[in-house]
């Protein structure tokens, strides 16, 4: 079955301190102005299971990780089997999701088949449908309490453009996981200029105001 768009054979930056490939899944169930991945979002799949199941068996012992990315990798309606497979040549998995699919990432932790997670809060609730074209904030907590209940690995992230978030959102965003009990890092990407994006965004001349947000966030370029 088919369900990759693309395959990054290295990589040291996207799994914690784990040499890893990467599994770029097509399409997406959100819609988001920022997003850098407007092609792989908008693709069809090119790369079928057996294709990277033998890539990835070419790698054991080279690699020791699987990032599954995207796009959105919990759309694959085969993903809990395609996981077993990596499993069981030895991989550790890491999931990049934006959390609107948690029946999908509890099917996941059931069978202990996720390492790390990277989690994306995109919005407060009431900028959802403005940045992102759709989704629920309250998936988002769903999947939150799932990963903390199962005790995995996880961060949580965001993007920050200053014409879709303000400074006084990513406090409120950083204070709502400081209550719901989240002490790991609050990572904060600031936007990239000169790259393709889903949307038109102008430049982000103005830089967040880190001497107010420091408590709160770790910046991450």
């Amino acid at each position: 079955m088919k369900a990759l768009y693309d395959l990054t054979p290295f990589t040291l930056l996207d799994f914690p301190d784990i040499p890893a490939a990467i599994l770029w899944f097509a399409g997406c169930n959100l819609r988001c102005t920022y997003c850098y991945n407007p092609d792989i979002v908008l693709g069809t799949a090119k790369i079928d299971e057996e294709t990277a199941l033998s890539f990835l068996t070419k790698r054991q012992g080279l690699l020791e990780g699987v990032v599954l990315s995207g796009g959105e990798a919990t759309l694959y309606p085969n993903l809990v089997p395609f996981c077993r497979s990596i499993k069981a040549l030895g991989y550790k998995i890491k999931l990049d999701t934006n959390a609107m699919r948690p029946d999908v990432i509890q099917a996941l932790l059931d069978e202990s088949l996720l390492d790390y997670v990277a989690l994306d809060y995109k919005a407060p609730s009431s900028e959802m449908s403005r940045i992102c074209g759709g989704g629920s904030e309250s998936r988002f907590w769903e999947s939150f309490h799932l990963l903390q209940r199962y005790a995995v690995d996880f961060e949580v992230r965001t993007t920050y453009h200053p014409d879709l978030l303000s400074e006084a959102h990513i406090i409120s965003m950083a204070e709502n996981l400081l209550q719901e009990g989240y002490t790991r890092p609050f990572y904060v990407q600031l936007f990239r200029d000169g790259v393709p994006t889903l949307g038109t965004l102008p430049s982000s001349r103005h830089l967040i105001d880190y001497p107010l947000l420091e408590r709160y966030v770790t910046l991450r370029n």
